[in-house]
């Protein structure tokens, strides 16, 4: 390569990084955000919080422990590392894939040695400058297929890909970055491996493709999808190939070396718990496809929209329509120049027919992976469609080439760069509406964090004892862990779904898959749902104090999930008197047993723990009602009417948004032509309360303060929920201790 191709190949390496670049970038700015509100949106170094607030503090918290003591975990038990931040008591063993808290750590140093900037900020920009990356991979990934214009074309499309450039955003510190960057290193070096003449360059391939495979199960904990894919389309292509006699060696050897390579790798430095994960873990994961693994709990994993079965039409919105357009075209087109062999000879004489199939196997794994599994594995369907759609551009440039050379259009004859230059058009053509469009996305983003959280999050942090639980959304369990630094009973690793088979097989998790569940969105709704207050108590007081164990012990000693929940919702909110003689003569437990049960549901010393009530919940909350008043025994749930929306009023009259009229003179009130049980207006602490028709299987509740009208069931109109979050009023068990604008601390 001559010092002009290096050049140019330089340049167009800084462009494809740059475009991936910028257009991220502009979330920097808080574009969709008006102006008097930015402040509210931003941290107290003038950046915007975190986009992604779950997982992106989980992030910073494991990194900081990683800074402070040397290892993820806050503490050693038993010489292994334990989380007593997370699904807290008892906290979980640490098994998360430590790579980006390696990266961070990393920077967070270097960066230090020349100016002082905070973790979190440097926590912050690392998508931004880790996401583009993937684009210059499939750069030249491609261009080893095809040629500089097919290579441009995968370079951004794969930085301007919607859902990967979202996912790479600053402030979405996720491992999301990783699950394109990695399987395009490792595929290329694959095929690399494949395709080579000589043994020894095979052999460095081969071990260079085995080493980037370790490095991303260090990265995600999905890694072993893509271990499969190699795996297992390299033997059946094996014994195809055996079938019809052709050589086997060079990919034989190939596999060889990548599958010893990688496993040794993996078990040797990361520990033998990975080849036990690669074992399980993908049979649950299918299992959960279909079914719920949490059954009969509710399965919170519902409520994650990413996983919700996403359309036709979503695949092109998350992978970008001209990129599914092209890809898919190509896919069919480059099977038809392979069948042809002077075609494949003058268009595609570098790809091979095992990299084809593969790459259509690795197409077709991504699709289906998407419409199983949810929107955010469309992820895995960008790497081989970029490859896909470059190669396709590529060839319509090699195309052109052909027909010029063909002489049967004297255009060509007559403007001899005709060919690059409709090359170019196309390419700017398909490109630049990408960038725009993907660019737009991110100028509406908002981060989901805010001053109130965060405020929530460091007086929680400054006026509680250290060994204080926090009970919230899940959603919000990852903010409050890190900055108020106290243990959360629930946050956005749920049911610890990433371990549920391998658990099985670690004595650590003492209840195997049965603990972490999703047990614990139950409880926790099922405190909100109620409008007995001392049982909403007596539920927050075990989760905080014992966690699990008292259901899981019920367990054992019924045989029935069911009737163990049945069991604690009738003794939670007795006094431990009454609820002795209650296990012992309603449900026939041995005194011994019953005793058990009672130091877990009623222990002489009640852990001190918090509830955090927010707007955003408050807002959408159908679940809690729906997960609260759970059938256990049928597997499923009931839809309570609950909306609540903003409204206005004009000539008295209120009209919003969730169908509610109400005349403000007369009190006149309907719901979609349907008369209310009762009527709740609420200001300034005050409520004004009246009940209209006994017919009505609804309330409505004005909440003159914040511009909301709700509309809720009438069973739970007297409900802890509606006093907390609706009326803010407090109950007998419950005193509110902080609040400010939209979030409020009650213990």
């Amino acid at each position: 390569m001559g010092k002009k191709q290096i050049g140019i190949t330089f340049a167009i390496v800084i462009a494809i990084f740059l475009i991936g670049f910028f257009i991220r970038l502009d979330y920097v700015r808080l574009p969709g955000v008006p102006n008097s509100n930015k402040a509210f949106y931003e941290d107290q170094n003038g950046l915007p919080y975190m986009y992604e607030f779950g997982d992106s503090y989980y992030h910073y918290r494991l990194t900081k422990n990683f800074l402070e003591h040397g290892y993820l975990g806050d503490t050693l038990i038993n010489g292994r590392q334990w989380d007593l931040h997370s699904y807290y008591p008892p906290g979980v063993p640490m098994d998360y894939p430590p790579l980006i808290v390696y990266i961070a750590a990393f920077f967070y140093k270097f960066i230090n040695l020349f100016a002082w900037v905070p973790l979190l900020t440097v926590c912050f920009w690392i998508p931004v400058f880790i996401g583009p990356l993937a684009g210059i991979v499939a750069y030249f990934f491609t261009k080893r297929f095809t040629n500089q214009y097919g290579a441009i074309a995968a370079g951004i499309f794969t930085v301007t890909s919607p859902l990967y450039a979202l996912r790479t955003v600053p402030g979405f510190f996720d491992t999301d970055m990783f699950i394109v960057l990695f399987p395009l290193v490792i595929i290329w070096l694959f095929v690399e491996a494949v395709q080579s003449r000589k043994r020894k360059m095979q052999i460095i391939f081969a071990g260079l493709s085995a080493f980037w495979m370790f490095v991303f199960s260090m990265a995600w904990s999905g890694w072993y999808y893509l271990f499969y894919i190699v795996f297992l389309f390299s033997i059946v292509y094996l014994i195809g190939s055996k079938l019809k006699k052709n050589s086997i060696k060079d990919i034989g050897y190939t596999l060889l070396i990548f599958t010893i390579g990688s496993l040794s790798l993996i078990s040797i430095l990361t520990g033998f718990s990975k080849i036990i994960e690669l074992i399980y873990e993908p049979s649950a994961l299918i299992k959960m496809m279909g079914k719920s693994p949490w059954a009969p709990w509710p399965n919170v994993y519902s409520l994650v929209s990413e996983l919700a079965k996403p359309s036709a039409i979503a695949v092109m919105a998350n992978v970008g329509s001209a990129l599914f357009l092209v890809g898919i075209i190509g896919i069919i087109w480059m099977l038809r120049v392979l069948i042809n062999s002077e075609l494949k000879k003058r268009l595609l004489d570098r790809v091979s027919w095992f990299f084809y199939l593969f790459l259509f196997s690795w197409l077709l794994i991504g699709i289906t992976l998407f419409f199983k599994g949810g929107e955010r594995f469309a992820l895995l369907l960008i790497p081989p469609i970029v490859i896909i759609a470059g190669i396709m551009i590529g060839n319509f440039a090699e195309y052109l080439e052909l027909l010029k050379d063909k002489g049967k259009f004297d255009i060509f004859k007559r403007w001899k760069n005709l060919t690059g230059i409709i090359a170019m058009i196309i390419l700017l053509f398909i490109s630049v509406p990408a960038v725009i469009s993907v660019h737009k996305t991110i100028s509406t983003l908002i981060p989901s964090a805010n001053d109130d959280l965060w405020n929530v999050s460091e007086w929680i942090g400054n006026n509680t004892p250290k060994e204080t639980v926090i009970i919230s959304n899940w959603s919000r369990g990852h903010l409050f862990s890190a900055i108020a630094d106290r243990p959360v009973a629930f946050d956005g690793r749920m049911g610890y779904m990433e371990n549920l088979a391998s658990r099985k097989k670690d004595a650590a998790f003492i209840y195997g898959a049965r603990s972490p569940s999703t047990s614990r969105e139950y409880w926790t709704d099922r405190s909100l749902s109620t409008s007995d207050e001392a049982l909403s108590y007596g539920i927050l007081s075990m989760l905080a104090t014992t966690g699990d164990n008292a259901c899981l012990t019920l367990e054992d000693y019924t045989g029935s999930t069911a009737k163990s929940v049945e069991i604690l919702n009738n003794i939670l909110g007795l006094n431990k008197e009454t609820a002795m003689n209650t296990l012992i003569n309603n449900y026939q437990l041995s005194e011994a047993q019953a005793n058990i049960i009672l130091k877990l549901t009623h222990p002489e010393m009640v852990a001190p723990f918090v509830l955090v009530t927010t707007d955003e919940i408050r807002d959408n909350a159908y679940f809690v009602f729906k997960f609260g008043e759970w059938d256990l025994n049928n597997n499923n749930g009931k839809d309570y009417t609950y909306a609540i929306a903003s409204y206005t009023i004009a000539e008295n009259i209120l009209r919003s948004g969730n169908g509610i009229l109400m005349d403000m003179k007369t009190g006149d009130v309907t719901w979609k032509g349907n008369t209310p049980y009762c009527v709740e207006l609420i200001s300034k602490g005050k409520i004004e309360k009246q009940y209209i028709d006994t017919k009505g299987n609804f309330c409505v509740i004005v909440l003159l303060d914040y511009n909301k009208v709700a509309v809720i069931d009438k069973n739970f109109e007297n409900s802890v929920f509606t006093k907390l979050f609706l009326e803010k009023s407090g109950t007998s068990y419950f005193k509110l201790i902080y609040k400010n604008q939209t979030a409020a601390v009650w213990e």
